[in-house]
């Protein structure tokens, strides 16, 4: 039996990917003012998990991205799951902290279940968006290619999230205007730090020797990780 080998440049931008979505998910918690718009303090990590996954699919091909994306939505429902359980353990005589644990690691069900189903289709429109394009542009425009995607996979999170987690707590214009503005704050964040993407990708290729371009026939099936 074939074995698919895995670099360890690759190990670590899975690894990376991983801790900057579950570190995005733990700074939710907190608005940020920013000028005359509110936003959660996740949106400085969480478009960084976008342009790894950007980097990925340019380089080691969607089948690869396909795996981190699954191996992100493991990891932080692992994470949400100990926290809950840390939450939910009785504390000492000597705590004094369980009303502040509970603020800030026990998002309700509902604030989970919108955040996992948004990231996994965001990252994987992402992903296929990205993949696509590169097939059809033989491989060039590169930023192009990741701004696109990145407004693409952006956006389906924002219209997936704020629906599930507020409906009928926040009005449906405060819902729209929250959709629109992280998927364009996301975006432009993404845009600006793009001279990094680029630098990064380069780097990637000399390393690997190179990257991938997807076949037209592949399998972009979300469920099949096996195939990398």
């Amino acid at each position: 039996m074939s074995k698919v080998k895995i670099s360890v440049t690759f190990m670590l931008l899975a690894v990376t990917f991983c801790v900057c979505l579950i570190v995005s998910n733990l700074m939710e918690i907190k608005t940020v003012d920013l000028g005359p718009l509110t936003i959660t303090a996740g949106v400085v990590v969480f478009p960084i998990s976008y342009i790894l996954n950007d980097c990925i699919v340019e380089v080691y091909g969607f089948n690869k991205a396909r795996l981190v994306i699954w191996l992100g939505f493991g990891m932080n429902m692992l994470v949400s799951l100990l926290l809950q359980l840390g939450v939910w353990l009785p504390g000492a005589d000597s705590w004094t902290g369980q009303e502040a644990m509970a603020t800030v690691f026990g998002a309700v069900p509902r604030i989970f279940a919108a955040s996992f189903i948004a990231f996994l289709c965001g990252s994987m429109v992402n992903a296929y968006v990205m993949s696509r394009m590169k097939i059809a542009s033989g491989g060039r425009r590169f930023s192009l290619r990741a701004i696109v995607s990145s407004l693409w996979g952006e956006g389906v999170d924002s219209v997936i999230f704020f629906p599930i987690a507020f409906a009928g707590v926040l009005s449906w214009n405060e819902i729209g205007l929250l959709i629109v503005t992280q998927t364009f704050l996301k975006t432009f964040y993404e845009i600006l730090i793009l001279p990094v993407t680029l630098r990064a990708v380069k780097l990637l290729r000399d390393h690997e020797g190179g990257d991938v371009t997807d076949t037209p026939g592949m399998s972009y099936k979300w469920w099949k990780i096996n195939e990398i």
